[in-house]
């Protein structure tokens, strides 16, 4: 029998850091993975295939159409396409139960979603882990901006954050490598908003994407497709970044296609003592043991493994006294805001495909003439502008060689921004176990969540907000959009990718599951870090959160080993 120093479930964005962090401190630590292997630049095996030479032109396979079969779920994002699907896990290896429209993007592989998320990184601050304090929604956060500041610079550090400071104490600034450029269009967007709205800032995204190089990885070359694997690691992912400093150590080890059924406790140590998986390709079971357990599965992976953990102390699931493991589910809502074209600027253009948008930060309820009495909490925007292709041939009248001639110079510049809106905390968003089971006999989650009244009133005010900012920049045509659909899909939760909440941080162990150093409250050698851990959900973009809190939980746990406590 193998006797680890420590277990961590899941090598995604979390997991790869908590590999790195525990090996680079000593511990010998096995990494269990459900999905494939993906090796660094040999397995991005589309990454520079010219469009053409897809059947499809690289299409964006949306749900009923050729190519997108085994993914009805997972088509649903836009950024499922022909030439990244082998990075999305076919529906039926991971089916759930809907109790109300959820999309549950998965990415189970070695690397997890860190080959295919949206890169866009922004610190929060005391507005939001002060928020459920100050408005009685949710509970409060053990921690506070400052716990939690030197841990975001360490991350930032390492994994390269692009992008322009502000100074504004709601986005604090970061630890950052020069800013990308934002093109002629976005120019003149901005100078129109800031001149109007002196309150409010467009600034190109913050991103973990270099513009200088860190080690062996390069600055980004603008190539465009990003989502198909990045071979120079100019973005942030496991495969470029933090696994390969794990591997370095020489004490990593990774299972791929391993399938965690449940975590092993020892009711006489109150210690969790590993986990037990079953193969994905034998369906074979196996156990592996360890000191420590990381667990960092994805906010729902991690719900469905603890809920599935279950002993006479935890009939309800592992370090579940508090019975709120599971509730609290949120994510992000978008998809609601405004497009419109801008006149002249015909003699500029932009070089490359840069990976990144502008930004708008959060200008709602910071305390100014700026607040607004119908609803709580707030939202920034992501966007961009651009010229129209020769795909706008489609839309046009014309034939023949004269259209063929007009398509081969650019058409107008366009500008389009969504708002990224706060979900509230609610008991009653949850994922619970189902009586259904899975192809390796695991119960499959049943998950209910919706918008409220908060978000659904936030969202009038995100379409209308930018429809005015647009218009007061001089935008002509503009029209607002609002893709959300009452129990019907178009904008539902899970869509934003964004899901956390589901074994929330506290400081009260009747109301959460986790610690300030994310450690369950009901069995010390058990840590969460992954989206389950969050209190509450900010408007910005969560991941470097997730880093930061997985880097400080390490450091805490091997201080806590050493002292003898876990």
């Amino acid at each position: 029998m193998i006797t680890y120093d420590a277990i961590v479930i899941g090598s995604g964005i979390t997991g790869g850091w908590a590999a790195k962090e525990l090996t680079e401190k000593g511990l010998r630590t096995l990494v269990v993975e459900r999905g494939r292997n993906v090796v660094h630049r040999k397995d991005y095996i589309t990454e520079h295939k010219p469009v053409w030479e897809f059947p499809l032109r690289n299409a964006r396979l949306s749900v009923g159409t050729k190519g997108a079969e085994a993914y009805p779920i997972q088509a649903r994002t836009s950024q499922f396409r022909e030439s990244n699907k082998h990075f999305f896990m076919p529906d039926r290896k991971n089916p759930y139960v809907e109790e109300k429209p959820f999309t549950w993007i998965q990415g189970d592989q070695v690397g997890g979603k860190s080959l295919i998320w949206g890169r866009q990184v922004y610190r929060w601050s005391d507005l939001d882990f002060e928020a459920n304090l100050r408005d009685g929604h949710g509970v409060d956060w053990p921690i506070r901006y400052a716990d939690i500041a030197p841990w975001y610079s360490y991350v930032e550090r390492f994994i390269g954050v692009s992008g322009e400071k502000l100074g504004l104490p709601h986005l604090p600034d970061g630890e950052f490598q020069p800013p990308m450029e934002m093109n002629a269009g976005e120019k003149f967007v901005k100078a129109g908003i800031e001149k109007v709205f002196p309150d409010r800032h467009v600034t190109v995204g913050r991103v973990a994407i270099l513009t200088q190089r860190i080690g062996d990885r390069l600055p980004c070359h603008y190539c465009g497709p990003c989502e198909r694997g990045c071979s120079t690691g100019s973005y942030f992912s496991s495969q470029a970044s933090t696994l390969p400093a794990a591997q370095a150590t020489g004490r990593l080890t990774i299972v791929p296609d391993s399938v965690v059924h449940s975590v092993l406790y020892d009711a006489a140590t109150n210690r969790v003592t590993g986990v037990r998986v079953v193969d994905a390709k034998t369906k074979a079971t196996r156990e592996y043991y360890a000191r420590l357990v990381f667990v960092c599965a994805s906010a729902l992976g991690t719900a469905r493994i603890l809920l599935n953990s279950t002993s006479t102390r935890f009939p309800n699931g592992l370090a579940n006294s508090s019975g709120v493991l599971g509730h609290y589910l949120m994510d992000h809502h978008f998809l609601a805001g405004a497009s419109g074209h801008i006149d002249g600027l015909l003699d500029r253009y932009y070089q490359g495909n840069r990976p990144n948008g502008i930004y708008i930060p959060r200008f709602r309820n910071l305390g100014d003439d700026a607040s607004r009495r119908d609803y709580m909490r707030g939202f920034g925007y992501q966007g961009g502008a651009s010229r129209g292709g020769w795909g706008r041939g489609g839309s046009q009248v014309g034939f023949g060689i004269e259209l063929k001639h007009r398509l081969q110079e650019p058409g107008g510049w366009t500008f389009n921004m969504t708002g990224f809106g706060e979900c509230l905390p609610r008991e009653d968003n949850f994922a619970a176990l189902s009586d259904q089971t899975d192809e390796f006999g695991m119960p499959v989650l049943r998950i209910h969540c919706t918008w409220g009244d908060n978000e659904l009133s936030m969202r009038k005010d995100m379409a209308a907000s930018a429809a005015e900012m647009l218009e007061a920049a001089g935008c002509k045509d503009v029209r607002t959009h609002d893709a959300n659909k009452v129990d019907a899909l178009g904008a539902e939760p899970g869509l934003g990718i964004h899901e956390m909440g589901t074994a929330r941080m506290g400081r009260d162990p009747k109301t959460s599951v986790l610690n300030a150093y994310n450690q369950a409250h009901d069995v010390p050698n058990l840590f969460v870090t992954d989206g389950a851990c969050m209190t509450s959900s900010s408007c910005v973009n969560p991941s470097i959160t997730y880093m930061a809190l997985t880097a400080r939980a390490c450091d805490h746990a091997v201080a806590e080993m050493k002292r003898g406590n876990v």
